[in-house]
């Protein structure tokens, strides 16, 4: 099961996804530039809870044998 910063992390990089092409297609670097920091920063966030996630599940198993 996801948790809240799996999820925020796939929504900033469908964000970031979005400005960046509508700066493509406007022709505006920085709105291109803001697109691509947002889909790393997204990246970041849900790699970082899909850590937080099988490190409690770890945890749990480590408990329970």
């Amino acid at each position: 099961m996801w948790n809240k910063g799996e999820i925020k992390g796939k929504g900033k990089q469908i964000e970031g996804a979005i400005k960046n092409k509508a700066g493509k297609l406007t022709d505006n670097p920085k709105l291109e530039a803001k697109g691509k920091a947002e889909r790393v920063a997204g990246k970041v966030q849900e790699k970082s809870g899909e850590a937080r996630r099988n490190s409690k599940s770890i945890i749990q198993k480590g408990f329970y044998e």
